[in-house]
């Protein structure tokens, strides 16, 4: 029996070491790339060897990890938010476009340019604790689903991403998002989303303040935006934070191009990763005309820094965690 039981063992191992760590992504150069690189950074025997310390890499969220048309989901939220909030007090629709954001009226928002979305965020993010703000996200994830897919947002997950991020934990990297989302917004969902814990999550995070209400200290969201964590304000928060500079960086828009250069600027062996949006299909095709992922610098200067653009129609097999 025991003759048995090793022979089998002997016969199975090779397979378990070849198996796919990326099972979603077809065959292509930006997987093998990808994998190359991780490799050499793990193998101890390799001149590009990098310490399981310094082995961090950094993600945006939004058109990165999962998916951001037609509008950024959390600015849905926002005003799914706003809505719910008005149906209890009306009166807090002080404004032409708050009106207009309880009604769903993306268009007026658009119009209204960033000050209409920072009053909208204002109006629906704050004056209430963290606590009491991440129970409400949690209440519309549980309830809200894309227009377009019918999927609950959590499950617009890109699979072939969530298979990375768990590659390389496996091989000794420590995962983090860096997104222009609200921190305490993507804090909500990254860990079983992603297996990325709170404390691994970077973003825009809004004023906030330590009251005591009926002898509870508790944190308070306020009004105002204290950090905006995209562009420059990327690498800004990473450095701060971490006090390390990544070795790879994943994105897929203009707005992770200073995390993405700043990250493979540094010395020894470093990889940038685009996402590119080619597939109209089964997500969405748009890059450098898009109003949402805008993506024109990553395109023509990626490719010469080394850079892998992954092309979405081409190098998935599956696209969201919630399909088959």
């Amino acid at each position: 029996m025991k003759t048995a039981l090793l022979a089998a063992a002997v016969f199975m191992a090779p397979s378990i070491a070849l198996a796919d760590p990326l099972p979603s992504w077809g065959t292509s150069a930006s997987k093998d790339q990808i994998v190359a690189f991780v490799d050499a950074v793990t193998d101890p025997d390799n001149p590009d060897y990098v310490t399981p310390a310094d082995r961090i890499a950094v993600f945006d969220n939004d058109g990165t990890l999962w998916a951001e048309q037609p509008v950024y989901f959390q600015l849905t939220f926002a005003m799914d938010r706003l809505a719910e909030m008005a149906a209890v007090d009306p009166s807090i629709l002080t404004s032409p476009t708050l009106e207009a954001a309880a009604k769903g009226d993306m268009e007026a928002i658009a119009e209204g340019g960033h000050e209409a979305l920072i009053e909208v965020l204002n109006a629906s993010h704050s004056g209430v604790s963290v606590e009491e703000f991440q129970a409400s996200v949690t209440k519309w994830l549980d309830t809200a689903r894309h227009p377009d897919t019918g999927l609950p947002y959590d499950q617009m997950t890109y699979q072939p991403m969530v298979e990375l991020l768990r590659y390389l934990r496996d091989e000794g990297f420590r995962t983090y998002i860096v997104s222009g989302g609200g921190l305490h917004f993507m804090r909500v969902f990254a860990e079983d989303a992603y297996g990325v814990p709170p404390e691994q999550v970077l973003g825009t995070y809004t004023a906030t303040t330590y009251e005591t209400a009926e002898g509870k200290p508790t944190i308070i969201k306020a009004p105002g935006i204290a950090f905006i964590d995209d562009k420059e304000g990327k690498p800004i928060n990473i450095e701060r934070t971490l006090g390390r500079r990544p070795i790879l960086a994943g994105g897929n828009s203009d707005g992770d191009f200073a995390m993405l250069e700043w990250t493979t600027a540094g010395h020894g062996p470093r990889l940038g990763v685009l996402i590119h949006h080619t597939d109209a299909e089964r997500e969405w095709a748009y890059d450098r005309e898009s109003p949402i992922g805008k993506l024109v610098d990553g395109l023509d200067k990626g490719p010469d820094m080394g850079w892998v653009i992954v092309d979405m129609a081409q190098d998935w097999n599956r696209i969201y965690t919630g399909s088959e």
